[in-house]
C-alpha cells in the first residue's frame, strides 16, 4: 500500500460529453480508435468459458466480485434485540424500484450468519447510508468481523442520527440515506447444501434523508456532489470520475429516423442479394 501514490484530494469530477458522441443507427462498435483498439485487443485474446458450479465458493466469489463492477456500497444500520447498534457496509446491494421506493440487500450467511442479517430477520428495521468519499476509512471498519455484542459506530467515528420510523438509527455524515422496512426474505441454497449460504433481503423504503448542498434545481441528487464510491474487485473501491450525459430516446422522437434507417438497410439487403443472384447466374 506505501508505493501507491497518494489520493488527489484536489481533483473534482465534471460533466463531458459520451464517449462515442456522434454514434448513429446501425453502427458498429468501434468507430472511435480507442474503442476499436480495446476491442480488437480483445478479439485476439479470446475468451475463456467457466462453470462457477465448478469453483469452490470463494474463487467463484473473488470473480464475480471483480468482474460484475462497479457496485454501489449500502453501509446498514441495524439494531439486535438485545439493543447492539451494528454498522456494516455491503456491496450487493442496490435499489430495485423507485416506486414504490425498493432496495434490495444480500448478506451471506457463510462461515456464520451475519450480525446485520439477524437483526433484519428479528427487528424487520434497519437504515442504508450512502458511503461518500469523505469518510470513506470510517465506514470500512464496519467489515471488521467483531463479536455480535460489539459496536462498530463507536470503533468508525461516525455520528449517529435518530431516524423517524425505524429503531436502527442513520449516519448523519451521509448526504443520502434511507429508512427501511423489511417486505420479504428469501434463503438462496445451492444444490447439494444442507441450508441456505445467502439470504436476500427486499425492503421498502419509508423515509429518505437527502443533503440540500447535494441536490440539482430539479430535486435529484447530483453524482458529483454526493461523490459516493463503488465497490470494485478483491480491496479495490472507486471514486467518481467525470460524468458523461447520454440521452434517453423516446420513440415519439426517434420513430422517423429508425423506419428511414430500416427501410435504407432492407433495399441495402435487397440489393445485395440481386447481386449475388446476378453473379451466380
Amino acid at each position: 500500500m506505501s508505493a501507491l501514490p497518494p489520493f488527489n484530494h484536489s481533483f473534482v469530477p465534471k460533466y463531458t460529453t459520451p464517449p462515442n458522441e456522434g454514434w448513429k443507427l446501425g453502427e458498429k462498435a468501434g468507430a472511435q480508435a480507442s474503442a476499436k483498439q480495446w476491442l480488437e485487443e480483445g478479439k485476439k485474446a479470446g475468451w475463456k468459458v467457466i462453470d462457477p458450479s465448478t469453483m469452490s465458493p470463494l474463487e467463484a466469489y473473488a470473480l464475480m466480485i471483480s468482474g460484475v463492477i462497479p457496485r454501489p456500497v449500502g453501509f446498514v444500520s441495524s439494531v439486535s434485540d438485545s439493543g447492539v447498534e451494528n454498522l456494516a457496509p455491503f456491496s450487493f446491494f442496490n435499489m430495485i424500484a423507485g416506486y414504490p421506493a425498493t432496495v434490495i440487500l444480500c448478506l451471506t450467511n457463510y462461515p456464520r450468519v451475519k450480525d446485520t442479517a439477524l437483526n433484519i430477520a428479528t427487528s424487520k428495521q434497519f437504515t442504508v447510508n450512502i458511503i461518500s468519499e469523505a469518510f470513506l476509512e470510517n465506514a470500512n471498519i464496519g467489515a471488521l468481523d467483531a463479536p455480535g455484542e460489539i459496536s462498530e459506530w463507536d470503533l468508525s467515528g461516525l455520528t449517529k442520527e435518530k431516524s423517524v420510523y425505524v429503531k436502527a438509527p442513520r449516519v448523519h455524515e451521509s448526504a443520502f440515506s434511507m429508512e427501511c422496512e423489511l417486505a420479504q426474505s428469501v434463503d438462496i441454497t445451492p444444490p447439494g447444501t444442507p441450508r441456505p449460504i445467502n439470504t436476500l433481503f427486499i425492503a421498502t423504503v419509508k423515509y429518505i434523508h437527502v443533503r440540500n448542498d447535494v441536490l440539482t434545481e430539479r430535486g435529484v441528487v447530483d453524482p458529483n456532489k454526493l461523490r459516493p464510491i463503488a465497490r470494485l474487485g478483491d480491496i479495490t473501491y472507486a471514486r467518481m470520475g467525470d460524468t458523461f450525459r447520454l440521452p434517453r430516446y423516446m420513440w415519439t422522437d426517434k420513430k422517423d429516423e429508425v423506419e428511414e434507417f430500416l427501410k435504407a438497410r432492407k433495399e441495402q439487403e435487397a440489393t445485395v442479394e440481386q447481386q449475388q443472384t446476378t453473379t451466380e447466374d
